[in-house]
């Protein structure tokens, strides 16, 4: 992630959100506050030429400060081209990108590479926003940092001519854009749907980011830097799919629904759904491994994969961590990439040796397994996380996995939304390294928001939650390797106590974090600069837990 500069605007008391509950954040009042950051308003625009001079009227009439504003608009290949109207903002531009990219992704971020704005908020080119609409926005950005925040948008009719430029930057300054048109043709029914169904994405899990389109929202820079802009090489889906890759940045997504919009005439996709659905099929599913369009559909290759496992070979024999591997990529989870993990370098020596007592002769056997598998890497360190995988699955080299085992971690961590589940193996002492199938986009809000390697799971478990699953029956029973008894009897009992161990090993981890949890909590509240805010946040805090 991106370092934060005292020029982005850095967070005071930044509040750590649950999941994608933003209740812990209390907006100011619009016009009965400062604003301080500064926002870069990108227009991507292909054609729209008489729509664009209302759009920018109404940019001119904000009630965000003007000095705190610039407005790109980005005329992608536009003919006659572009040109910008008498009534704009007065720090307004026209810029065109490279002819080689063209598309609304890399318009926009040819808009955001000229601009310099803390924030960046995208709008097309035919949204009529009403005057508080900016304000609107910019005010959660103002409370958090990590924020994707969706403006309202309404579709109504439209026909060239019928409201000039003029009348519209009078409408807007008034505050009376809502009465611009008398009749609506309604907003995004599925969005709506998604918003009713989930207390406003209060409620709503990892998939929080489908709302984020690209009509009107806005983003820290930062963020949109971090998770390398916009794909200028799709067409369509190309906003929801930056939000997907925000989302696994940590980004928490707010409906601003006070931030209201005219979307001037019907959208191309709500017109053409269905061809435009088929459309992104491909390429949308090849880049958001939970997208409904990717839904059930088995044993094909993916650009991301659902899951990134990592395993640390040592010296293992290579019978054991066959097992382990061919338990993943056999099992009913197979969108997953494996990364062996070991001492590959050393066998690139071309030396003679005896092939039955060769020291390194298990590695040169997994290697030859599986160099043609496409799904398997080798390293000699770890990788680094990739960003864009929605889990990454860390399992000792021995344990085995059933061919259920992956799909029974990925639904208890959808279940309970958890960011963290954990694995209780049979046998397996405190200090030994056990299966975890971690959330990305949990760890890396975790990241942001301070955590260290050492102290990422109790931060984790704090803003996602951590689950505990018991590896019996999910992974394979060792016989082979158990522990000799001198009956089956005592064999139950000498397990029913490790696993009570175990349980109270998980209960004590849970309590400390629940305290350091309060504390955290306190010390935020005490730290903060409205004494207001013991009155109105802390009851409620409370009941939550």
């Amino acid at each position: 992630m991106a370092p934060r500069s005292e020029e982005s605007g850095p967070v005071l008391h930044q509040p750590r959100i649950r999941r994608n509950d933003y209740s812990v954040l209390i907006p100011p009042q619009l016009g009965e506050w400062t604003p301080t950051l500064d926002v870069s308003v990108v227009i991507p625009a292909h054609g729209n030429a008489d729509k664009l001079p209302l759009v920018l009227a109404a940019l001119a009439a904000q009630s965000y400060p003007e000095r705190l504003m610039q407005t790109v608009v980005v005329d992608d290949g536009s003919d006659p081209p572009l040109t910008l109207p008498e009534i704009r903002p007065e720090r307004t531009r026209i810029v065109r990108p490279d002819p080689s990219v063209w598309g609304p992704g890399g318009a926009v971020n040819t808009g955001v590479a000229v601009s310099e704005g803390a924030v960046v908020l995208r709008l097309d080119s035919d949204m009529l926003i009403h005057r508080d609409h900016v304000e609107s926005q910019l005010r959660w950005h103002h409370r958090a940092d990590y924020l994707g925040v969706i403006g309202d948008k309404r579709f109504v009719d439209f026909t060239p001519g019928d409201l000039s430029a003029q009348e519209a930057f009078e409408a807007v300054r008034d505050g009376r854009a809502a009465e611009l048109f008398g009749r609506d043709n309604g907003p995004e029914v599925w969005i709506e749907r998604i918003l009713n169904r989930t207390d406003r994405l209060r409620s709503e899990g990892p998939r929080a980011y489908r709302v984020f389109t690209g009509a009107t929202c806005s983003v820290r820079r930062e963020l949109f830097d971090a998770v390398g802009g916009m794909d200028p090489t799709l067409l369509l889906g190309e906003d929801v799919e930056l939000g997907y890759r925000l989302a696994q940045a940590g980004v928490v997504f707010i409906p601003e629904l006070g931030a209201g919009a005219w979307h001037l005439g019907e959208a191309r996709t709500r017109m053409r759904h269905e061809e435009a659905t088929r459309y992104r099929i491909p390429s949308v599913g090849h880049r958001i491994p939970d997208s409904d369009l990717r839904r059930d559909i088995r044993g094909r290759r993916w650009q991301v994969p659902y899951v990134d496992a990592v395993i640390d070979v040592g010296d293992h024999p290579w019978e054991r961590v066959r097992d382990t591997v061919d338990g993943l990529l056999t099992g009913e989870v197979d969108d997953v990439r494996v990364t062996l993990v070991g001492p590959w370098a050393e066998l690139d020596a071309d030396e003679r040796r005896a092939p039955l007592d060769d020291p390194r002769l298990d590695l040169r056997l997994l290697r030859e397994t599986y160099r043609t598998d496409d799904r398997v890497r080798f390293g000699d360190v770890p990788p680094v996380r990739d960003g864009a995988v929605p889990f990454r699955f860390t399992l000792p080299a021995d344990s085995r996995p059933t061919r259920w085992a992956l799909r029974t971690l990925i639904e208890t961590a959808d279940r309970e939304r958890a960011g963290l589940v954990g694995v209780l193996l049979r046998g397996s002492g405190e200090e030994a390294p056990y299966p975890r199938l971690e959330r990305t986009a949990a760890f890396a809000r975790a990241y942001r928001l301070g955590a260290t390697a050492a102290d990422v799971d109790r931060l984790v478990d704090e803003i996602y939650g951590v689950r505990w699953v018991d590896g019996d029956g999910v992974f394979a029973d060792d016989r082979e390797h158990r522990e000799p008894t001198p009956c089956c009897a005592c064999q139950e009992k000498l397990e029913d106590a490790r696993r009570q161990a175990g349980r109270e090993r998980i209960r004590a981890e849970r309590e400390r974090a629940r305290a350091d949890r309060y504390d955290r909590q306190l010390r935020w509240l005490r730290e903060s600069p409205s004494p207001g805010l013991w009155r109105r946040i802390l009851p409620e805090r409370w009941s939550r837990d």
